[in-house]
């Protein structure tokens, strides 16, 4: 298992549909293996495969529900279902969200409640994973990245001028800024 570094946002891998996996051979599953390695070296709730720069329809997963209850698992070629999507500005205090290709930024992001995620497994195997929550929300931002969105592209109002700035100061306005290694994160005591 390999830590990989994590695109940046402005990189185009994370404005683009992914591509679906046609088959899963050894180079897909070295692929999961290093995900999640990326993933827990970052550590994040969830990780999609263009988020390292490869464009294939996948995420891997190791999130908590509202009850503390943790779902660990990943999706190939996932499909979502969502109640519907709040109107108007998300709340400031309950609302938050971060993305790994966005580190260090945290905005207000207005989520459906309940998600619900189908899928296949590294074997063929249907995948079924439905929350609601934190867990609803998760689901959600890691099918966006798979469909080529960044959450702050579901910014709204003040968040979505705040975030606009913060990218522009971050210098990462220009496309294919770079990336980080979450490998670093390891060595750090927490």
């Amino acid at each position: 298992m390999t830590v990989r570094p994590i695109v940046i946002t402005g990189d185009p891998v994370l404005h683009s549909p992914t591509r679906p996996v046609d088959r899963v051979d050894d180079a897909v599953r070295a692929l999961v293996d290093d995900m999640f390695a990326t993933m827990a070296a970052a550590r994040g709730v969830g990780l999609a495969a263009n988020q390292i720069g490869v464009d294939l329809r996948m995420f891997v997963y190791d999130c908590p529900d509202d009850e503390g209850n943790f779902h660990r698992g990943l999706f190939i070629n996932p499909e979502i279902q969502t109640s519907e999507k709040p109107d108007g500005m998300p709340d400031p205090d309950d609302d938050y969200e971060g993305c790994l290709s966005v580190p260090g930024e945290a905005f207000p992001t207005g989520r459906a409640d309940w998600a619900k995620v189908t899928g296949t497994d590294l074997d063929g195997n249907a995948v079924v994973l439905e929350g609601t929550g934190f867990l609803a929300r998760m689901l959600q931002h890691e099918v966006d990245h798979l469909d080529g969105f960044v959450y702050l592209d579901r910014l709204v109002g003040r968040h979505k001028r705040m975030s606009k700035r913060a990218v522009r100061a971050r210098g990462w306005a220009e496309r294919g800024i770079g990336s980080w290694d979450p490998a670093e994160l390891e060595s750090e005591e927490v």
